[in-house]
């Protein structure tokens, strides 16, 4: 569903995570019960207490009502994220006296007689304060003292209809312990907010939420990664590229290589991307770099996403065939960003390049490699729908995007982990052939969906000057299977001696 707001519904109430509100096309509705679910450790209290505490910060009085932890236990948790909680009002519902048999009392009849002690204080509690946000943790607890599922649903009826008389917004946090099947608390909450957290084999826990349930506005269906530090919840809305568009000029710009140049039947086109594919070592990084370099040097802003490497030896090797970065990231032009396949989510990544491009202006977007990227991904088939959306964002901004995808395989057959060249509008090949006792690289653009490109096979060679692209390779048959017959003059690059050992590039 489309997560444009609705000019009809009430204001938007700030849920205090700002990809929440971005998800939900403004924010909640205020005045209403929700529903947190997740399992313990999923965040919960982390996300109600940002609720309670971005309502201080509008001057809305909040209660955070707990029957499951202690107020050293949230206080300890606030302290984490640099928190104050003495900008709202913690009520412990569970005393000691509260945990002997003989003080347990339903919550609230049905007829709002005949009440807990422990419900008086929370009536007592709200009376004073009059609350406009108010936090109920956890309904496992409730769900317990209740007894029985009649009870619990009359309890919950009657709590809502409670605090929808005193103008209140109200979060429950449930942890799942109840039956799965039992969903009617989802029938009862205006809108259901359910938080999740996937544990893979290696690398850090995989923290995702989604829209359940949310009455009379429309929002962005589907899971939406989050993660969990200090500073508390970030939520990075999934990517839909049918949502942005802009405005951009088309006009072919240089790879600053000319034979390069030749080869893609003129350059690069804004709003289009390039898969440079090829085995290890055959030069895919440095003619990404040589292509930022140009961008670069138009005045241009540029990102480089590396998965493969670390920045200081990719910044080294590329200072050795000419390529300096430095200055460039001095200046500010380049961002250079290390990713950790392990460590980040696929959604938070989208929202990196996303922030990268509309807020810092970037023009030129290079990920380095796809093969460490697809690691990221719960399975292959992620891989796919997301890059999908994330290329057609990037091109729909008039980015130029550049892919680099490794193959195994030196001489030979050549296998890809998968195949992404029908998502891509320039793919350039890169091979291996072996000529006079030398292992020599050529390289072929064999597909161009925005220019008339060259057909041909091309000597490719790293020197001290750069990346450089010799002429087309006529007098060689069976270059891309690695070993071609010769029959002719073609004129190869250089000579050996000045030739730049490419099994680092």
């Amino acid at each position: 569903m489309s997560n444009d707001a609705n000019n009809h519904t009430p204001k938007r109430l700030c849920s205090g995570i700002d990809g929440i509100d971005d998800v939900l096309g403004g924010g909640l509705t205020p005045h209403r019960m929700y529903l947190v679910e997740g399992a313990p450790g999923t965040g919960k209290t982390t996300l109600a207490l940002q609720f309670l505490l971005k309502g201080v910060e509008q001057g809305e009085a909040g209660l955070y009502i707990t029957l499951s932890e202690t107020r050293s236990e949230l206080i300890s948790v606030a302290d984490s994220h640099g928190w104050d909680l003495g900008r709202f009002h913690i009520l412990e519902l569970l005393s000691d006296e509260g945990l002997d048999p003989q003080f347990e009392q339903t919550v609230l009849h049905p007829a709002e007689v005949e009440l807990g002690e422990t419900v008086r204080n929370v009536i007592k509690q709200v009376e004073e304060l009059k609350p406009a946000r108010i936090v109920l943790d956890s309904l496992s607890e409730l769900r317990l003292l209740s007894q029985n599922t009649l009870r619990y649903r009359r309890q919950i009826l009657a709590l809502k209809r409670y605090f929808a008389t005193r103008a209140c917004t109200v979060l429950l946090l449930d942890d799942n312990t109840s039956d799965p099947s039992d969903v009617q608390l989802h029938s009862i909450a205006h809108g259901v907010i359910s938080l999740d957290n996937v544990v893979h084999d290696y690398g850090g826990n995989r923290r995702r939420m989604r829209i359940a349930k949310m009455r009379g506005i429309k929002f962005r269906e589907g899971y939406h990664d989050f993660s969990l530090d200090t500073g508390g919840i970030k939520v990075y809305p999934r990517l839909v590229a049918a949502e942005h568009h802009a405005d951009f000029d088309t006009q072919t710009v240089s790879t600053g290589t000319t034979g390069l140049d030749v080869l893609l039947g003129g350059g690069l086109i804004p709003g289009t991307n390039a898969l440079i594919v090829g085995p290890s070592g055959v030069g895919k990084t440095t003619t990404v770099v040589s292509c930022l370099i140009a961008a670069l040097e138009r005045g241009e802003r540029c990102v480089y996403y590396v998965f493969d490497e670390t920045l200081v030896t990719l910044i080294a090797r590329c200072t050795t065939v000419g390529l300096n970065l430095q200055p460039y990231v001095e200046s500010g032009l380049l961002t250079l960003r290390q990713i950790d396949p392990a460590e980040i989510s696929p959604g938070e990544f989208a929202s990196d390049v996303r922030m990268s491009v509309e807020k810092k202006g970037v023009k030129y977007v290079a990920i380095d490699s796809l093969n460490a990227y697809l690691q990221a991904m719960p399975g292959e088939r992620y891989l796919l729908l997301q890059m999908h959306e994330l290329l057609g964002y990037l091109n729909q901004q008039g980015v130029i995007t550049m892919l680099v995808l490794g193959q195994h395989g030196i001489i030979g057959e050549i296998q890809t982990d998968i195949d992404i060249s029908y998502l891509s509008d320039v793919v350039v090949l890169f091979r291996y052939f072996e000529h006079h006792g030398e292992v020599l690289t050529a390289v072929t653009a064999v597909k161009s969906r925005a220019n008339a490109h060259e057909r041909s096979i091309r000597q490719f060679r790293l020197s001290n000057n750069g990346v450089e692209v010799g002429e087309a390779l006529r007098d060689f048959e069976g270059v891309l299977s690695g070993l071609p017959s010769y029959s002719g003059s073609t004129a190869l690059l250089g000579a050996t001696d000045h030739l730049i050992d490419t099994s680092r590039q």
